[in-house]
């Protein structure tokens, strides 16, 4: 019979031997997502391959309407919201959830703004990893479908061309809310994706972390036999690498498979 008894001075002290460990899981993603992002935290649940993997959330603030000003203005805020993912814990990368914002401020403000809340840990961002996702499945010449107003799709487009991936074409939905982007319907963009994909493009690209297409990316490629990338995809994909978790993952695209 256990003596469950209470000592003088406090709690009864356990005599289990035990050494502390450096705790669950093998693979840890720090996640830093805007206020109003309802897709990226429920798509990288969706995508998760095993217990193996987990990610851990931290808000940062944005500003409407999305404009390349208002985009920027994020920045400052970066560095407290990565110093509340996990901290005195081990973090294998931290992934930030905005193809716009990484854009507009360029990777290395991005980069260094994380740093200063979260030294050394990789980052990975949207558009960085669509660069390297197109450039792991070989796709020079893509065809581009965003949800953004001209003056915030146009820099996405030079940001592609400048390392050397060729934007033959662009359709976008044209909002200025990212409330707004995040409620359209994944049919929509099934649809629009189609509707957008050149013939002579080597895939397609769905920008933006506030679109729900990961759920309908692997029906998009079974139709235009083609690949087909999206910003919350391609951050999850690398955000994987960069943590040295290389299995396949079914469902959600060539990407996950290669």
């Amino acid at each position: 019979m256990t003596d469950d008894r209470k000592e003088e001075g406090g709690a009864k002290r356990v005599t289990v031997p035990y050494s502390l460990d450096d705790g669950p899981p093998e693979a840890r993603i720090g996640l830093i997502c805007l206020m109003t992002d309802l897709a990226t935290e429920r798509d990288f649940h969706r995508m998760l391959p095993d217990k193996g993997v987990m990610f851990y959330t931290a808000r940062v603030r944005n500003v409407n309407p999305v404009t390349v000003e208002n985009l920027r203005m994020m920045g400052p805020y970066l560095s407290d919201a990565a110093s509340q993912l996990l901290p005195d814990f081990r973090l294998d990368a931290i992934a930030y959830s905005c193809t716009s914002a990484t854009v507009a401020m360029g990777y290395g403000e991005v980069r260094n703004q994380i740093h200063a809340g979260r030294p050394a840990v990789p980052v990975v961002t949207p558009i960085t990893a669509a660069v390297a996702a197109a450039r792991s499945l070989g796709m020079k010449r893509l065809s581009m479908l965003t949800p953004y107003v001209d003056s915030v799709s146009e820099p996405m487009r030079a940001y592609l061309e400048h390392d050397g991936i060729e934007v033959l074409n662009v359709a976008s939905f044209g909002l200025e809310s990212d409330v707004d982007m995040a409620r359209i319907p994944p049919d929509a963009i099934h649809t629009a994706a189609l509707e957008t994909c050149r013939d002579d493009a080597d895939g397609l690209f769905i920008s933006c972390t506030a679109l729900r297409a990961v759920e309908v990316i692997d029906a998009i490629e079974r139709t235009l036999n083609k690949p087909v990338i999206s910003s919350v995809q391609c951050l999850f994909w690398q955000s994987l690498r960069e943590a040295g978790y290389g299995k396949f993952i079914d469902g959600f695209g060539r990407l996950l498979r290669a």
